[in-house]
């Protein structure tokens, strides 16, 4: 039972995490990209005020339940989780020190202007954004399968446990 509460955990928090981090690849950096750089510039960082609290509670909570289902598992199991741990631990990484210094300076330019190369800065920030969502969503992908993996092996157990029961009783 308490492997089922830590997997459903996990498969909540990295789901939000890759959707949240999905939805600013597909949507919002786009849209980042088609509006004036200063009107990015103000969006983008009070968008990170927001971000660096539920974002960093995301991934803590993915690579902290994903770690804790490694731990209680074996064999596959142990294995793909501590994958997915260590991926959404890697999204975690590559947003702290990818992302985040570049959201410092974006945060400088929207109170001033933005230096001459902030078109190259800002193209280095859609590739840690890419490499985040991509891992994260790599983590979701295999917690996904290994639920799906353990509630088909779940209900071959309970079917022999019944067939057995039935041969017993018959």
């Amino acid at each position: 039972m308490r492997v089922h509460i830590v997997q459903g955990v996990a498969l909540l928090s990295t789901g939000l995490l890759a959707g949240a981090f999905g939805y600013g690849a597909v949507n919002l950096v786009p849209t980042f990209n088609a509006v004036p750089l200063d009107m990015r510039l103000d969006f983008h960082a009070e968008l990170m005020k927001m971000n660096g609290i539920t974002m960093q509670a995301a991934m803590g909570l993915s690579i902290v339940s994903a770690a804790t289902l490694a731990v209680l598992t074996r064999g596959r199991a142990r294995l793909t989780a501590g994958a997915a741990s260590l991926l959404t631990l890697v999204s975690l990484l590559v947003t702290r020190f990818g992302n985040v210094p570049i959201n410092g300076r974006i945060k400088q330019w929207a109170a001033g202007s933005a230096p001459a190369d902030h078109a190259e800065i800002l193209g280095r920030w859609e590739a840690f954004n890419i490499t985040r969502t991509l891992t994260a969503v790599l983590a979701f992908a295999l917690l996904t399968a290994l639920a799906s993996r353990r509630s088909h092996s779940d209900a071959a157990a309970r079917s022999t446990s019944r067939e057995r029961r039935a041969v017993l009783r018959g």
